[in-house]
This record gives C-alpha cells, structure tokens and sequence, in this order.
C-alpha cells in the first residue's frame, strides 16, 4: 500500500492587518478624554487653610479668579495682580470676564455659575474686596474661596 502524506497549508503567522485600526482608535480614547490644563497660574498661590471644606458637584460651572503677586515681578511688578484665564486684568474688566464666561454655558445655566477666588494668603483685602464688589455688579452671586484643607496634630 502506497502512504499518503498529509498536506499542511497552515501558517503560523499572527494576522497584523487591523492593528493600525486598533492603534488610531487608542489614539482618539486618548485624545478625546484627557482634559488639558486650560490656564497657566502666573501669580503665586499660597492658599489659606480651612476647617470645614464642601466639594462642588459640577466644575463646568466654575471659573477661576487668581490674585497674588506675579511670579516674574521683572515683568510684571511686586504688586498683587487679578489673572483671569491666562491674562492679567484690572478691577474693572472683571464685569466683561464674567459676562464672556456667562456666554459660555447655555441659557439655564447662566445663573449657577460659580466665581470661584483662589487668593493669595499674603494678598491684601482691598484687592479682593474691589474684586468681590464688581462681580456683585456682573449679577456673579455664587462666590467660592478656594483654600486647602488644614491638618489638625
């Protein structure tokens, strides 16, 4: 009796074909859900410390008002400085940065906007009292002092 021998055509190589797919579809995941840093802080933060702290339940409502002293005082001065999404202001633009943040959202949620201060602990009140008058004026009344939380020994 004549043997047969059996013919095998399998191949032992791993299919390569879809992972270029594979690899761009990661790369939009990524891309679509990171959160970039939107502003560069360019004022010193040295934040207070608190005893009772509360967490804010939706942050795209927030927006950010820094005051302390530049951090190039070659460039910018010694003096306490308003900084509002990557720009220093004066007391008196702060009624236009709120109404362009009020632009932002939809029309419901105008009126929760939170102004949210992060001040400098050696930043001297009448800068943040000028500050709290004008957004009283831009109709801003939900006002968050941002500060860290204190260990107690």
């Amino acid at each position: 009796m004549a043997k047969f021998k059996k013919k095998t055509n399998t191949s032992n190589d791993i299919p390569t074909a879809a992972l270029p797919d594979i690899i761009f579809m990661l790369l939009f995941f990524f891309m679509v859900t990171t959160v970039m840093r939107e502003t560069d802080i360019m004022v010193k933060q040295q934040l207070p410390r608190a005893t009772q702290l509360s967490k804010l339940e939706r942050k795209s409502l927030v927006s950010y008002i820094y005051i302390g002293e530049p951090k190039k005082p070659e460039l910018f001065g010694s003096e306490p400085k308003i900084q509002v999404n990557d720009v220093f202001v004066n007391v008196d633009d702060i009624i236009l940065f709120v109404n362009q943040e009020k632009d932002k959202l939809s029309e419901a949620e105008r009126d929760q906007i939170t102004m949210s201060m992060k001040v400098d602990i050696e930043a001297k009140m009448g800068l943040v009292s000028d500050v709290q008058q004008e957004l009283r004026e831009a109709n801003a009344r939900k006002l968050l002092y941002s500060s860290i939380q204190r260990i107690d020994r």
